[in-house]
């Protein structure tokens, strides 16, 4: 059985395993720093699951923070029929890159 936690962050829920890279909302930490995510909704480890209610206690995820970075444009245009109106805008969401080094659970 595959060692894995369900984390969150940001208001997303993330299932990672140890070396895993995700991409998460971003965060006030600068590149190269350790990072513990403390908010571990579910661990798999050793063939045991433990489920939170709603975090499970003493379990967290070691990560190391690999850049920031902006994603795609995505592009926003409003227009109404007959009326001349259009406006075209833009955004790119900024988030930071994780690397998963370790997930650890107190007994």
């Amino acid at each position: 059985m595959v060692d894995y936690a369900i984390i969150q962050t940001g208001g997303k829920q993330y299932r990672v395993q140890e070396g895993d890279s995700i991409r998460v909302e971003s965060l006030p930490v600068e590149a190269g720093d350790a990072l513990d995510l403390e908010e571990v909704l579910l661990v798999s480890k050793g063939g045991s699951l433990k489920v939170g209610n709603p975090t499970v206690p003493g379990a967290r995820v070691k990560t190391e923070v690999k850049g920031h970075g902006r994603g795609p444009k995505v592009i926003i245009f409003k227009f109404k029929a007959k009326t001349r109106y259009r406006r075209k805008t833009g955004h790119r969401q900024g988030y930071t890159e994780l690397a998963i080094r370790d997930i650890l659970v107190e007994e």
